[in-house]
């Protein structure tokens, strides 16, 4: 052996006793592939979806200052954000669909933390080497070589991080507004400070505290267990093939006592979280299929069966359609709710404010007016021609033009006057009021109260 593997070794076991971080050994294989695809679309998707541009303007734009959610055509208020309530419980209900028959593949496979933790590893393996060698440089006294490679490490991180609460912030704040003033340093202290707290925030989640996000800060590894039954697949370990367990040659013939784990240790060194799968199930465990690419590539090498480590479980559901019936049904129901909000969903919104200053009025006509006061929202993005009729008042008429314009995305508050020109049986009589979108034919039905007097008749 060479004197500089000797050192190397003699380095990591001299530091293995106080340094318990977790260094990432890579991995390739199916489920690897798998999650790095899902990997490179999601951040595509989260870092594009910005910059797409509909009728000139950003299409996904949450404005907080005036509490609005552009989504493409459709503009959202904060009285039509039951629809995000409603997405928000649909995506729940749905992790736990999946968690019931899959575990913590969420965990595994597309949770931001996962995604930025292991792209952050990647960059460590490419500037630091391996994980035995980067275990080596930490153990190394400080030299110029290693203040290079931690430097341009923490750098790459540190851009990473940078762009990630860019991205994340153009949300909030439009991408014409954010990039170019923030590069050129005249953006707002607040938008800078927003987009430097998500940066730190990245940086140390991904960076620095990993694995421990998901072992001791994050609530879904403590309550899944209550969403599992015999027939959730999970990363699970065949103990009665694999043991007993033992290192050997590849060319060294398996004896009977000999199970398939030939004790290489790799299922320990690829998994994120630092757990071994051997020991059982653990609450700790993603299910992101880095230690079944690990020990199938081994099982290869020894020409062994693959599956030692596989997703798989206890026992298969005796009557798998009844597993659909709990979550299956809330998804449904979501579901179902959202399809009628989304039929039932106007354009518009339309509140009528009586005249507070009086209940009625006589004019030189002798005839009973009332003061209206229509706040029409119109909530798409083109200008929009409204039209009021008033039924249901016998002898009643609008005075005035009942025809108003609506700029997009505005509230615009209009004044009408209704006047009957004959007595009515009763002081207080029922008034309806149709609002008509002109440009679509839509329209807004409201009730309200006339009120009259004798003194004109």
């Amino acid at each position: 052996m060479k004197s500089s593997d000797l050192l190397e070794q003699n380095l990591i076991f001299k530091t293995s006793a106080v340094d318990d971080r977790i260094y990432l050994r890579e991995q390739k294989g199916k489920y690897q592939l798998i999650r790095r695809s899902l990997s490179g679309v999601l951040i595509l998707l989260f870092a594009l979806v910005p910059f797409i541009k509909f009728n000139g303007v950003q299409a996904v734009y949450f404005d907080l200052q005036q509490q609005q959610v552009h989504l493409f055509s459709l503009t959202l208020f904060p009285q039509d954000l039951v629809i995000m309530s409603l997405f928000f419980i649909l995506a729940a209900f749905l992790l736990f669909y999946v968690t019931q028959f899959y575990g913590r593949v969420w965990c595994g496979f597309t949770c931001p933390q996962t995604v930025w933790m292991l792209l952050f590893n990647w960059i460590e393996r490419r500037v630091e080497g391996t994980h035995n060698q980067s275990k080596s440089l930490n153990a190394q006294p400080m030299s110029l070589a290693k203040i290079i490679k931690k430097s341009i490490k923490h750098i790459l991180w540190g851009s990473i991080s940078l762009f990630t609460a860019l991205i994340f912030v153009s949300y909030f704040v439009t991408v014409d507004q954010l990039y170019f003033p923030f590069f050129t340093f005249n953006a707002s202290e607040i938008t800078v400070y927003w987009v430097v707290f998500f940066a730190v925030c990245t940086y140390i989640n991904a960076g620095w505290i990993k694995e421990k996000m998901c072992q001791h800060m994050c609530p879904y590894s403590r309550i899944q267990s209550a969403m599992f039954d015999q027939s959730t697949k999970m990363v699970s370990y065949d103990n009665i093939r694999g043991e007993s367990r033992g290192a050997r040659k590849r060319s060294e013939p398996k004896t009977e006592a000999m199970g398939d784990c030939v004790d290489c240790n790799l299922c320990v060194q690829v998994c994120p979280v630092g757990i071994d799968i051997r020991d059982g199930l653990q609450y700790e465990c993603i299910n992101c299929g880095l230690c079944v690419d690990a020990c199938d590539m081994t099982m290869d090498k020894f020409n062994y069966q693959k599956g030692l480590i596989a997703f798989t479980h206890e026992q298969p559901a005796k009557n798998s359609w009844k597993r659909h019936l709990g979550y299956g049904s809330f998804v449904s129901v979501t579901l179902l709710t959202i399809l009628v909000w989304t039929t039932t969903w106007q354009s518009f919104d339309v509140n009528i404010i009586r005249d507070r200053q009086a209940l009625y009025r006589v004019n030189q006509q002798g005839n009973n007016e009332n003061t209206f006061l229509f706040k029409i929202r119109n909530k798409s993005n083109q200008i929009k021609n409204y039209e009021i009729k008033i039924s249901d008042l016998p002898n009643g008429k609008i005075t005035g033009s009942s025809k108003v314009k609506v700029q997009p995305g505005e509230l615009t508050v209009y004044s009408i006057t209704v006047a009957v020109d004959k007595p009515l049986l009763n002081t207080r009589s029922n008034v309806n009021f149709t609002i008509i979108d002109v440009n679509n034919n839509d329209s807004i039905r409201k009730k309200s109260s006339f009120y009259s007097g004798n003194e004109g008749w």
